[in-house]
């Protein structure tokens, strides 16, 4: 998704018809390297259950948050997702979610493979984030790590997502983007962009996950787990 910022000079990809098709060539090469790694580490029915039942969770939420004033309301549920059942998990969560809103939505279009990779990697990070001794002190730090991960993950996805336009949006001025500038340059000049067009949306989808995180994250958490110890999911 960055290979605007990361494109060398004069190389194949300066040139702006190269970088979406090679990224819509790639997405399914590492979407599959992905599930063979899960499968590997024992993808079985049961996970494949939960996964199901989640992205069906996050397909019915996201009408309630349609983007308007940057409210979004399904963010929370990937990040709570991820943090419980892990990075790889919460990776293929983010894609399945997404894209199962799309059909219900009729969101479907040229946008929807960055969305679904944005929120994959959303989704992994929570599952990264540093682990919490399971007392009152660290539930209460483990809600505040993940709240602080709300608002930054929800303000990198909206850059991230600028990232798929944002080169054929505009081609002249100090916020288009320059084929074969540095990474300095081409940085600098999508976050003007972002600040000109789009912090605005972004600011409310942090405050919406991070508020909902904060409201539901104990509750949701404690749910999850639960299944897992249940199905008797490691």
């Amino acid at each position: 998704m960055s290979w605007p910022l990361l494109a060398a000079p004069g190389g194949a990809l300066t040139e702006t018809s190269s970088g979406p098709w090679l990224f819509a060539l790639l997405l399914p090469l590492v979407t599959a390297v992905v599930l063979l790694q899960l499968t590997d580490g024992g993808l079985d029915a049961r996970a494949v259950a939960m996964l199901g039942v989640l992205s069906a969770v996050v397909a019915a939420v996201r009408p309630f948050g349609a983007g308007a004033a940057g409210v979004e309301t399904v963010f929370f549920l990937l990040i709570l997702a991820g943090r419980v059942f892990g990075p790889g998990f919460g990776f293929i969560l983010g894609c399945t979610g997404l894209f199962a809103s799309a059909l219900l939505t009729g969101g479907v279009g040229p946008w929807l493979p960055y969305q679904m990779f944005a929120a994959a990697f959303v989704a992994l990070g929570a599952g990264l984030l540093p682990r919490t001794p399971e007392t009152g002190t660290g539930r209460t730090t483990e809600l505040a790590i993940l709240a602080v991960y709300a608002a930054f993950s929800s303000l990198l996805y909206g850059l991230l997502l600028n990232l798929s336009f944002w080169p054929f949006a505009i081609t002249h001025g100090n916020l288009a983007y320059v084929p074969g500038g540095g990474f300095g340059e081409n940085l600098s000049r999508l976050l003007a962009y972002s600040l000109a067009t789009s912090l605005g949306w972004d600011i409310g989808r942090a405050i919406t996950t991070v508020a909902l995180v904060l409201l539901t994250g104990p509750l949701l958490m404690r749910v999850m787990r639960r299944a897992a110890r249940r199905a008797n999911w490691v």
